[in-house]
């Protein structure tokens, strides 16, 4: 997945959540799509600047990978990319490591 969007390595920080019928909403045939109570809803905020194309082979390898790894159906891969600018991000000590 990483290498769809040229991450480099060790960039890896996660929030999972679960959350129960009641705080879990979600249509299910929005835009034609078949959606079952396995959804999974991935939101993934990165740097702008990537191309259409490199964002369409995420969403895919994400899809296939889920699929093949644990057996979520592809129909029920829901990604969101926030995109901010590379002066918004501070991994550490109060510095803002990637403004220039």
């Amino acid at each position: 997945m990483k290498s769809a969007i040229n991450v480099p390595d060790q960039d890896n920080f996660q929030v999972l959540t679960e959350h129960d019928d009641d705080h879990f909403v979600y249509d299910p045939s929005y835009l034609g799509i078949k959606r079952s109570d396995g959804l999974v809803f991935i939101q993934i905020t990165l740097n702008e600047g990537r191309s259409t194309d490199q964002k369409k082979l995420l969403y895919k390898t994400i899809a296939e990978g889920l699929h093949r790894e644990a057996g979520v159906r592809q129909e029920d891969v829901f990604i969101n990319l926030v995109e901010v600018k590379r002066e918004n991000w501070s991994f550490g000590s109060g510095v803002a490591q990637y403004a220039t």
